[in-house]
């Protein structure tokens, strides 16, 4: 196997099961990886180490944290860790300029903080290699969870998807070839002109109030507010509401409690539905973004 990313050190920083397939492929392309916030684990993938985050951040050549990033005190994802796992300025400060720094979505702190130190901060989580592979385990767990979370087969059900992006294309697709009567709500033409050939029906956010007292599930993936209490106080009592967007996400979750809606938030579902296929899409991908980082590090250097 070639070996890529011999003599480079990657710390991964908290994580969840994900990054624990991603560690083995990056020793197996010939990584030092240095690993914290795992510590409720006796043993790591292909014999790994625990390192404190001081040491980890020292050495590295580049720095992975978890698809979720940070909150706005630094405060990291990571199932695996004993106690809370800060990345505050002083350990970023540690890194050296221009080092990259991968995450699945960035808040305002971390970019904040990246952009202060020079440091190559790379939100991954819309980039097409990624999300477009994370819509199949994203949509697999949304119809689980409608499954689980309905008293009705799908097969038949009124099923509306808000939003025609890569989750919506493929949750339509997917719910369509179990019998589903999938409706599809999207702004752009383009979006509403590919639904309406891949056989479902299609509304605007204007004309789909027709037909909201007939959902059965409501499936959002548009990251913005949109199901307001307009639509709310259509839906019929027993439907159910799955919210699939990153926050602020696009339900009105306080109006959808306060009227005895069904609402689930169902966001991060590659590492919850299926963490090895999410673990190894990530595998295949950071190796190449990071390679395209210190070659294009060693290009800048070398025009000055």
């Amino acid at each position: 196997m070639s070996k890529l990313l011999s003599g480079r050190k990657i710390a991964i920083i908290g994580g969840d099961r994900r990054e624990l397939v991603l560690m083995r492929e990056l020793v197996h392309l010939g990584a030092t990886v240095m690993v914290v916030g795992y510590d409720r684990l006796s043993f790591l993938p292909e014999g790994l180490a625990h390192h404190g985050l001081r040491e980890a951040l020292r050495d590295a050549d580049g720095v992975i944290l978890p698809m979720p990033g940070t909150d706005e005190q630094g405060r990291v994802k990571a199932e695996f860790a004993g106690t809370s796992l800060f990345l505050k300025p002083e350990h970023l400060a540690l890194l050296k300029p221009g080092t990259p720094l991968l995450v699945g979505v960035a808040n305002d702190y971390l970019r904040s903080e990246a952009a202060s130190l020079d440091l190559k901060l790379i939100e991954t989580a819309e980039l097409d290699e990624i999300a477009i592979y994370n819509s199949i385990p994203t949509a697999e767990g949304a119809i689980a969870i409608a499954m689980r979370e309905t008293s009705i087969t799908l097969h038949g059900a009124q099923l509306l998807i808000v939003g025609f992006g890569r989750i919506g294309m493929t949750l339509a697709r997917m719910l369509k070839g179990i019998g589903g009567e999938v409706c599809v709500v999207a702004r752009k033409e383009a979006d509403l002109a590919r639904a309406e050939e891949q056989g479902h029906r299609v509304f605007n956010y204007g004309t789909v109030v027709s037909v909201l007292h007939r959902v059965d599930v409501l499936f959002n993936t548009v990251p913005h507010p949109v199901v307001t209490e307009d639509w709310l106080k259509k839906l019929k009592p027993e439907a159910v509401l799955i919210e699939l967007a990153s926050p602020p996400g696009g339900i009105d979750y306080g109006l959808a409690e306060a009227l005895g809606l069904k609402m689930l938030k169902a966001m991060g579902l590659p590492g919850k539905a299926a963490p090895v296929t999410a673990g190894n899409i990530l595998g295949r991908v950071y190796p190449k973004l990071l390679l395209e980082q210190w070659k294009q590090g060693e290009n800048e250097e070398g025009a000055q």
